[in-house]
């Protein structure tokens, strides 16, 4: 006896496609573009599966989507959508969906879905909750619609995830929303940038250390493993921990069990861990800089985040986001021109999500006018090669006077405003001419080499750029 699938979608054209799709496939198709031709057809009917629109005629297919569960629990639901957001993909697994396809989608892929829905007989997830709105992630590209779909699934569980992707691609971001609208929103969030903490001082940080441990330890340190209980730890840079921290990282996954630095006891840990590199640790393996035990466990969930450059359709819409978030933080409210949108689109962004923020900000104060056009953003736009000492130094010339002769600062903030804009030329200069050396450039510009290492990771400052091999 054939499956029976019920089909609601109000695109004709959509539906037509996908009916014939499933009829290929041996499934019995009855198909409707309302809530309420869907309530009368499973009244009449039993459905093996129903794959449904969420922007219907007369109303929402998630919103509606509870009491359709309520009444038929066994009968799996796929969620199709163009409203392609975070939101959207959290708010359909929430409320039970097998699966979330965003429009559009691959048609194969979604006949196979709609077996596995039938051979399985259930939904995948189920929950309660509304995730709500204001969720961090923005973009509606392709490659975004795969990373919301990666951290819908594992909101419900606790399985390790390695989140990748270049620097400014907003790693940290996708470890707090799996944190906030998983399982484990009510603990705490803990981050910790291992590149920024000191060689000698990491393992004190993430297991603590009791007193007397070690000169300086004068009493006892609760470290970001039991900081964490109950919550999410969050590991960035873990490309840059030491081998030694490596080899105590590993025993705490494997055992859910530290031991303080200096101390005796273990102590039980009930912490979810999402780790997140810039950096490829495959080579790193083969190098041995990095435990390929460790990677292993770490990366039980991958969720690589694409460069700016590869979604350049998001653009417009994170600066638009960033606008309304600078005017919300005491920055002028401003719009932004068509001309603006389209030149934001044709930048490459190697700083990628953060380096358009930082732009976003700097225009919404310096301009001089409510829309912000083309030119304000090509006068703010950081063209200067990398390694290049001449233009790094114009830039720092260049920023300064930008600052000197802007008359919009509030009273009193003008000299720690202009120190940390100045901050990202300065340092790529100091870089410049030492060739990427950190331990030079540190010592260029009278600073200590960790000081140095903390900022250009917060920066989002590639040093190896720099390099003259």
């Amino acid at each position: 006896m054939a499956q029976r699938a019920l089909l609601v979608e109000d695109d004709n054209a959509i539906a037509t496609v996908i009916r014939a799709a499933l009829e290929d496939e041996g499934f019995e198709v009855d198909s409707t573009d309302a809530v309420a031709g869907r309530d009368e057809a499973l009244a009449a009917r039993h459905y093996d599966v129903m794959l449904t629109d969420v922007i219907l005629l007369d109303g929402d297919g998630i919103e509606t989507l509870g009491a359709v569960r309520d009444e038929y629990p066994d009968m799996p639901v796929i969620i199709l959508s163009a409203q392609n957001t975070l939101d959207t993909a959290v708010r359909a697994t929430d409320r039970g969906a097998f699966e979330y396809f965003p429009k559009p989608f691959d048609l194969d892929e979604l006949v196979r879905a709609t077996r596995q829905a039938v051979e399985s007989g259930k939904s995948s997830i189920s929950g309660e909750e509304d995730p709500g709105q204001g969720l961090p992630l923005i973009g509606r590209s392709q490659a975004m619609q795969e990373v919301y779909r990666l951290i819908t699934r594992v909101l419900h569980n606790d399985l390790t995830v390695l989140v990748l992707g270049e620097s400014g691609t907003g790693k940290e971001l996708v470890a707090e929303a799996i944190h906030e609208l998983g399982a484990r929103k009510t603990g705490p969030f803990v981050p910790v940038n291992t590149a920024a903490i000191p060689r000698e001082l990491i393992e004190s940080e993430l297991f603590g250390h009791e007193k007397g441990a070690f000169t300086g330890a004068t009493a006892r340190s609760i470290g970001k493993f039991e900081q964490a209980q109950g919550g999410t730890l969050f590991l960035d840079e873990i490309g840059d921990m030491p081998a030694e921290a490596q080899t105590r990282l590993l025993r705490a996954l494997q055992s859910g069990r530290i031991r303080r630095v200096g101390g005796s006891e273990e102590i039980a840990v009930n912490v979810r861990i999402i780790a997140a590199t810039n950096r490829d640790l495959l080579p790193m393996i083969a190098a041995g800089e990095f435990r390929e035990d460790l990677y292993y466990r770490l990366n039980v969930v991958p969720i690589k985040l694409p460069p700016l450059r590869d979604r350049a359709g998001d653009i417009a819409p994170l600066a638009l986001h960033f606008l309304s978030r600078a005017a919300g933080e005491g920055l002028p409210k401003r719009s932004l021109g068509e001309d603006a949108a389209q030149l934001l689109t044709q930048q490459p962004w190697r700083g990628n999500v953060r380096e358009l923020q930082n732009l976003i900000y700097r225009a919404a104060l310096l301009s001089r006018d409510d829309v912000i056009d083309a030119e304000t953003v090509e006068s703010l736009l950081d063209t200067a090669p990398q390694g290049s000492g001449n233009s790094e130094a114009q830039d720092i010339g260049s920023t300064i006077t930008r600052w000197l002769e802007s008359s919009r600062f509030g009273e009193g903030n003008l000299y720690h405003d202009a120190l940390a804009e100045l901050e990202r030329p300065l340092f790529r200069h100091a870089l410049s001419k030492t060739g990427g050396n950190q331990l030079k450039a540190a010592q260029l510009l009278g600073i200590n080499r960790n000081t140095l290492r903390k900022r250009l990771s917060e920066l989002d400052i590639d040093p190896e750029s720099f390099s003259r091999n």
